[in-house]
């Protein structure tokens, strides 16, 4: 990975406001890592990131990633996202919430901002990572991937205030939503 990347990525988790301290969900982090890697350096030792996702292999890549880079304070949790209370998170326990790449992954996108909100502590913050609905080669197909205003509209039923609209790189958007 690119200096520039992590540059990027260390951009986009200040955007949402990590900082010290701050237990943070990255959910479906795959099997990258690389918004759980450099969340994890920016909370620090006092701070927690909880990888989530559903697929096994990937866990354990990010617990290797996690080894190699001396980081204890990722703590991986294997979760279907789209069952409500399956996470092993206590309700209101995280300060952010990381959702990059994966609502257009999901049957649907509802039960994972319910499952997320349930995580979110009161003023805490979701940065939504998406892409774009451009055609391009690469990515999810047209039809797999999810609008702004989809998006935008799930949130404002689950009582959710967007706070920050931006465009996340060539092909993705961004979107920061606070709990009221």
């Amino acid at each position: 990975m690119s200096s520039d990347n992590i540059l990027n990525f260390q951009k986009l988790l200040e955007k949402v406001g990590l900082k010290q301290n701050m237990a943070v969900g990255d959910l479906g982090c795959g099997g990258s890592g690389y918004f759980v890697v450099q969340a994890a350096k920016m909370v620090g030792k006092d701070g927690i990131i909880y990888a989530v996702d559903i697929l096994k292999p990937v866990l354990k890549s990010i617990e290797s990633k996690a080894r190699l880079e001396k980081l204890y304070n990722i703590k991986t949790i294997w979760s279907n996202l789209e069952i409500y209370k399956a996470t092993k998170i206590k309700d209101e326990e995280l300060n952010v919430i990381l959702l990059t790449n994966i609502i257009h992954q999901v049957k649907d996108p509802s039960d994972v901002f319910r499952e997320a909100i349930r995580m979110l502590k009161r003023d805490g913050k979701i940065l939504v990572i998406e892409w774009e609905e451009t055609c391009v080669l690469f990515g999810p197909k047209a039809e797999h991937r999810i609008s702004k205003k989809k998006i935008k509209e799930i949130a404002e039923r689950n009582n959710l205030k967007e706070e920050e609209e931006f465009k996340a790189g060539n092909y993705h958007y961004g979107i920061i939503f606070k709990k009221k």
